[in-house]
């Protein structure tokens, strides 16, 4: 433990920067515990704090810039691969269009403080066409206020990290294998919310050739489009409704109880397809389904598509 302590000293802004730009390029290792440890190794003097801070915002920077080129190369297919490999819940794409909707560029100010959203919203700046210029200067900014929370608490309870620094080089290799425990125990955290989340959507799926053929035979179900207006501009199924709120948890629908109801999305899972179909069933629905792949799957089958 007294090795990774020295190390810390020696190397602080190395392992900084190396931390935050992993955690912002979607690995989940959590870079407020270095902020916060080196935050406090300023305040006794042992690095500057505007150099730190200054790492830290190049490091986010870096990494968020990444991902906006990507939603500017690849457009919404990164936000659907952020979203499968993130241990955030499916849903994110949804709820980060919706927050970006309605703040723009300005969202990235606070876009660090909401799990699941920063690495998403940069692509979806980059997918959104956000000036380059714009986003660098909100990004920039966000990543300023939330680098330097961090290290103002390390030098604020500094002498609480003191300690606690005392007492795990005292513990030696135990105070290493604590840290090692705390790390495995935050990242199984994440994995079994997002794995009880998607369990608790699991039901009945409908394919998108059972749907089309549905649709050939005048044997149309209610089709419900549960995207963001922003993704149902790029088109929607043939006869497919939108709900008449954001907010998956408060929508409109009145449409005939008896009848069969498909719901589709274009998030990974058909998570937010499978929350609004809950929903549903709730109010008395039995008949309703996700389409499976949703609106990806249907337009890779060569179905048509309203615009």
């Amino acid at each position: 433990m007294e090795t990774l302590y020295h190390l810390i000293e020696q190397y602080g802004l190395l392992i900084v920067f190396v931390n935050v730009l992993v955690e912002q390029l979607g690995a989940p290792v959590p870079a407020y515990p270095t902020l916060i440890l080196t935050g406090a190794l300023s305040a006794a003097g042992r690095y500057s704090p505007a150099v730190l801070l200054l790492v830290a915002v190049c490091a986010a920077l870096l990494a968020d810039y990444v991902w906006y080129l990507a939603g500017r190369r690849y457009g919404r297919q990164i936000m659907s691969r952020l979203c499968r490999i993130s241990l955030s819940p499916d849903s994110c794409v949804r709820q980060t269009e919706s927050i970006y909707l309605r703040w723009g560029a300005r969202s990235l100010l606070l876009a660090k403080f909401i799990p699941g959203f920063a690495s998403i919203a940069s692509a979806l700046s980059g997918t959104m066409g956000t000036r380059r210029r714009s986003f660098l200067l909100w990004d920039a900014a966000g990543s300023a206020l939330w680098a330097g929370l961090g290290i103002f608490l390390g030098s604020l309870f500094s002498s609480a990290v003191d300690d606690l620094l005392n007492v795990l080089a005292e513990l030696g290799h135990y105070g290493m294998l604590m840290i090692a425990v705390a790390l495995a125990a935050f990242v199984a955290n994440k994995w079994w919310q997002r794995r009880r989340f998607r369990k608790s959507l699991e039901m009945a799926r409908i394919s998108v050739d059972e749907l089309n053929t549905m649709l050939e035979e005048g044997n149309a179900p209610t089709i419900i489009d549960v995207r963001s207006p922003l993704s149902q501009q790029d088109g929607r199924i043939p006869g497919a409704v939108t709900i008449s709120n954001q907010e998956i948890q408060t929508f409109v629908f009145d449409g005939p109880v008896e009848g069969e109801v498909v719901v589709y999305c274009a998030c990974p899972n058909e998570a937010s397809a499978a929350l609004v179909a809950r929903q549903l069933m709730r109010r008395g629905y039995t008949r309703v389904r996700p389409l499976t792949g949703g609106i990806d799957a249907w337009r890779a089958a060569g179905y048509a598509i309203d615009v």
